[in-house]
């Protein structure tokens, strides 16, 4: 059974940053590409970052380009997002996902392509 649990969540103010972390287990977790996504009350989930298995691709929504970083250890089963110069806008609960299939996928931004879903750990950015 995959497990993905999120970490690093709280409340920063405007400016400030924050890491999440997201531990996965149950499937060979280098196989994976792996996602984040958030959702603000009342609003849809949406993309925020992608990660290729490797590493080797990573992908970023606009509203996050230059302000976050995604990145993974494989040795560690986990993937990380780095988020500087944060908004009040990036206020939102944010999930890890893991994709459905293994090694490359189509439409990393879209979240049909991932099976597995973590919790999720709320970030709150006051202004």
């Amino acid at each position: 059974q995959v497990q993905l649990v999120e970490s690093g969540g709280g409340l920063v103010q405007a400016g400030g940053s924050l890491r999440l972390s997201c531990a996965a287990s149950g499937r060979t977790f280098s196989s994976y590409s792996m996602g984040w996504f958030r959702q603000a009350p009342a609003k849809e989930r949406e993309f925020v970052a992608y990660i290729s298995w490797n590493g080797g691709s990573t992908r970023y929504a606009d509203s996050v380009k230059g302000r976050f970083t995604i990145s993974r250890d494989n040795a560690k089963n986990t993937v990380y997002l780095q988020m500087n110069s944060l908004k009040p806008e990036d206020t939102a609960v944010y999930f890890c996902a893991q994709a459905r299939t293994s090694y490359v996928i189509s439409y990393y931004y879209t979240s049909s392509q991932y099976a597995y879903w973590g919790q999720g750990t709320q970030v709150t950015v006051s202004s």
